[in-house]
């Protein structure tokens, strides 16, 4: 019976040698930063989908390396012990023997370095962790964002982390975020994200966002604002409308339950379904009052089945669908810059004309939409030295609000909040929404349903106060008593 072959003591391992050393120290600190990482990402207030990424695809990457180069470091050194033979003996890759200073030195060397890669690992996984949460990576390092990351900029939550709002609460929406920052992670290497980066068809529930920050159960009453205009005639009229927004509260216990936050009324439940991706149309909606009674109402052209489409319970995105990247139309940005003197209200017609130069078609980039800009507005003023000015200031909200390359612009994203440049309010209170009995409808909105207007106009007339409230004046009074659906003709364009 023969014995089974022993290795003698002094026949080498395969590892002593510097590649597998080597791999050794990179596996040990890449392991050592996935530690840390899923200690910090499982500690942390918020979840980043982007920290999975570090965690779950570059630290054990490294790891992997650094297997790599341990096997690699291996077959060398075994392939070299049986080739070459001294006394007998195989030679070895890495020899250290302690009673030679020159091997203490190298020991010693090695092993300080190696202990510097890892504390170095530790800081820059930390470091990673916290530019992988910052606004700049998301916007700008991880994604083709800019269209987002700039109305971000100049949004209301310039201040609020993308994270926090766009990622879930809980084990979900801890693994969900994982899987999303993955599958971002593909997109960007393959170039192959969506333009325009589509609106998501189930957002995050605003008890989960929004709610962190706003109190849903606030009485906030009535808010005046102030909006100010400016007619594309040749004067470039200026039209300022004042008005208290109705706000009210949706919470019996902090105030009376009315006014616009009526639809967050916590005691009744509203539900609807939408049978475009942008949410627009709403041909369904069911809706539960505190007792229980369940009243549905639809449009006559919605003929289907409303159990064949999932329904979702109105909460504050469903008005507030653009809270942190806002697409503003043309004219309001231009209006904004009138307004604050950044182009020159005296120039006739400046404001039909910078409107009509930033809404040209068959733009391909942004280098050539300002380019055209330019183009446009000194062949309309080409006597006038103030143009140039104006020239800056166009091609400045062109960059802010025009996207070519990401097929991007203020048409691709509706914005709910009134009914201004979309149907916003009147996706439901179009009059139009019946029971089947047809006894109950959902009322068209009166305009003093949701605001009173106190004052319109410019100079004199604005002037004139009226606490009771103002019925609107429409500076084309060939629109009034018209369809009350201002986006029927306010497009945001020229």
């Amino acid at each position: 019976m023969s014995a089974e072959p022993v290795r003698s003591p002094n026949q080498p391992s395969g590892f002593g040698n510097w590649i597998s050393l080597a791999g050794f120290v990179l596996s040990i600190g890449s392991l050592f930063s996935f530690l840390l990482l899923y200690a910090i990402d499982t500690m942390a207030q918020s979840s980043s989908p982007y920290l999975g990424i570090l965690t779950f695809v570059v630290a054990p990457g490294f790891l992997v390396l650094g297997l790599v180069l341990l096997g690699l470091g291996w077959l060398l050194q075994r392939r070299q012990a049986s080739r070459v033979q001294v006394g007998g003996k195989p030679s070895h890759l890495l020899t250290i023997d302690l009673s030679r200073a020159q091997d203490r030195r190298a020991l010693a060397l090695f092993v300080t370095g190696a202990a510097i890669f890892i504390m170095i690992s530790a800081v820059a996984s930390y470091r990673s962790y916290r530019f992988a949460e910052s606004v700049q990576f998301c916007g700008q390092t991880c994604h083709s964002m800019n269209p987002e990351f700039v109305a971000y900029q100049n949004s209301p939550h310039a201040h609020v982390g993308c994270t926090e709002c766009h990622v879930g609460e809980g084990a979900t929406g801890f693994v969900k975020a994982k899987l999303n920052g993955v599958h971002q992670l593909v997109e960007t290497i393959a170039n192959s994200h969506d333009r325009p980066i589509k609106t998501p068809k189930e957002l995050l529930p605003a008890q989960e966002t929004c709610e962190h920050c706003h109190w849903p159960k606030k009485y906030i009453g009535d808010v005046e604002k102030s909006y100010t205009h400016f007619l594309s005639d040749d004067s470039n009229t200026v039209y300022t409308v004042r008005m208290f927004l109705k706000v009210g509260g949706g919470d019996s216990t902090h105030g009376p339950v009315g006014g616009i936050h009526w639809h967050m009324n916590l005691a009744n439940k509203v539900e609807f379904i939408t049978t475009d991706d942008k949410r627009q149309e709403v041909p369904w909606v069911r809706f539960t009052d505190a007792q229980g009674k369940v009243t549905e109402y639809q449009t006559k052209d919605f003929k289907d089945d409303p159990a064949r489409f999932s329904k979702r319970i109105m909460d504050c995105m469903d008005c507030h669908n653009r809270p942190a990247h806002q697409f503003r139309p043309p004219n309001d940005m231009v209006e904004q810059s009138l307004a604050q003197g950044r182009i020159d209200p005296s120039i006739p017609s400046i404001k039909a004309k910078v409107a009509a130069a930033l809404v040209q078609t068959n733009i391909v980039s942004t280098h050539e939409g300002v380019q055209k800009v330019a183009a446009y507005l000194k062949a309309a003023y080409t006597t006038d030295s103030r143009i140039d000015k104006v020239i800056a200031e166009a091609q400045q909200i062109y960059r802010n609000g025009f996207f070519p390359e990401m097929k991007t612009d203020w048409q691709v994203h509706p914005d709910n909040i009134g009914h201004k440049n979309w149907p916003g309010c009147f996706r439901c209170h179009d009059g139009k929404h019946v029971t089947a009995d047809g006894k109950k409808k959902i009322e068209a909105s009166n305009c003093n349903d949701c605001h009173l207007i106190i004052s319109q106009g410019s100079g004199e007339e604005l002037a004139k106060w009226d606490p009771k409230g103002l019925k609107f004046a429409h500076p084309d009074t060939s629109s009034e008593g018209t369809d009350p659906d201002c986006s029927s003709c306010h497009t945001g364009g020229p």
